[in-house]
């Protein structure tokens, strides 16, 4: 009797473990097919679409196509046809945040028609938000919002009509007698002035930030870092064109951003960050121009990019970084960001800028974003995190 009751214990204990199988599996089917449109969709269009695991669903009629893919973090997924022509298929989990992508239609890279589209990767083309689960801190909402104007200016240095974006805090318009600090907010490279409103959200960060009293209220400029010196014509096109950033943002953007915004013009009330490329450019930038700045912000990028060497403070950029009592004294803020699962070469750059800075005894502060590469939502929280600590005593 005892033999055939432990027969059914276990006969039921089996069920259950099927069942509770089953379930799962049937739980995870659905969670699976939950695909929602992409926040980054045009409007009205039901593709790319997300799902709950982060997967990416890509979907586009081309009848007369043989193959299609899209192409997503470095992998081309196949998409299957069927019989009205429409091409659907989607990738595997994607990291949280802001990604460009493209489909691939019989070898052709081409956008996909369903998204807004933003410049990146030197090229006007798709983007999709994999939604975070820090995302409120670039939320949309109900808090008082500053403007982003553009501001086209001629520059007399590259000979050539340029532009930025200003973003100015809320109470800009209404505290008509209140000057503000500046901070210059760089790109990074194949990207332009446009990245850091569109992907960078900068502007939802500092109003959440400003409406929280976790920053201070502070106008930023964001410039395009692509500056040349006018070249003459050859007849081999073979002229290199010759950066001069440094010269356009000193002499030419600083000046007229303080004669046409209330700014409180001085190094104390002016800081410049960037990412990447932006992070190298006003790195350098800021050494040569300390008595213009007082707080800089390198995201994802340092001054020896892309060389993971030992730097000799002796000699790297001149000896700029020999004294570091005396940087200490000058720098307010130098802050070093990155992504956990950035790609060589930044995390040995990184590591060797570190390094010398650490042998100087300059100090700085760093944040490692966790789970992200070299990508947006490194650089927005690293935005966030450098944004609390600007102008304040």
């Amino acid at each position: 009797m005892k033999q055939i009751q432990n027969y059914f214990k276990k006969a039921i204990l089996l069920i259950a473990v099927i069942t509770s199988g089953s379930f799962s599996m049937a739980q995870s089917n659905k969670d699976s097919e939950d695909f929602m449109p992409a926040s980054t969709n045009q409007q009205g269009r039901q593709y790319p679409q997300v799902n709950s695991e982060n997967r990416v669903r890509a979907s586009i009629s081309a009848p007369q196509a043989f193959k299609v893919q899209l192409d997503l973090g470095g992998k081309k997924y196949d998409l299957v046809k069927d019989e009205k022509g429409i091409w659907t298929g989607e990738s595997l989990p994607q990291d949280e945040g802001f990604h460009y992508y493209q489909l691939n239609i019989d070898g052709a890279s081409v956008p996909d028609p369903g998204s807004l589209y933003f410049y990146g990767a030197g090229r006007w083309g798709s983007g999709i938000e994999i939604s975070a689960n820090d995302r409120d801190f670039y939320a949309l909402k109900d808090v008082p919002h500053g403007m982003v104007s553009e501001q086209i200016y001629f520059s007399k240095l590259t000979n050539s009509w340029r532009r930025c974006f200003v973003y100015t805090p809320a109470d800009y318009n209404q505290n008509s007698k209140t000057r503000y600090p500046v901070l210059y907010l760089q790109h990074g490279s194949a990207e332009d002035e446009t990245g850091w409103k569109a992907q960078g959200k900068a502007n939802l960060i500092l109003d959440n930030l400003i409406a929280d009293k976790k920053a201070v209220p502070m106008i930023i400029v964001i410039d395009n870092g692509y500056a040349n010196k006018p070249q003459p014509a050859t007849a081999d096109n073979s002229a290199r064109p010759q950066s001069i950033f440094e010269e356009v943002m000193i002499n030419e953007i600083i000046p007229m951003i303080d004669t046409k915004f209330r700014t409180i013009a001085n190094r104390e009330h002016r800081a410049i960050a960037g990412l990447s490329m932006g992070a190298n450019q006003t790195m350098r930038i800021i050494m040569n121009n300390l008595d213009k700045f007082s707080a800089i912000g390198g995201f994802s990028g340092t001054p020896n990019y892309p060389s993971s060497d030992v730097i000799d403070p002796a000699t790297f950029l001149d000896g700029k970084y020999k004294d570091g009592a005396a940087i200490n004294k000058q720098l307010k803020v130098l802050w070093l960001s990155w992504g956990s699962k950035e790609p060589n070469p930044f995390p040995g750059s990184i590591g060797a800028f570190r390094a010398m800075l650490d042998k100087q005894g300059i100090k700085y502060s760093s944040y490692e974003s966790p789970g992200t590469a070299h990508e947006w939502q490194t650089w927005r929280r690293s935005l966030h995190g450098f944004a609390t600590l600007l102008f304040k005593d």
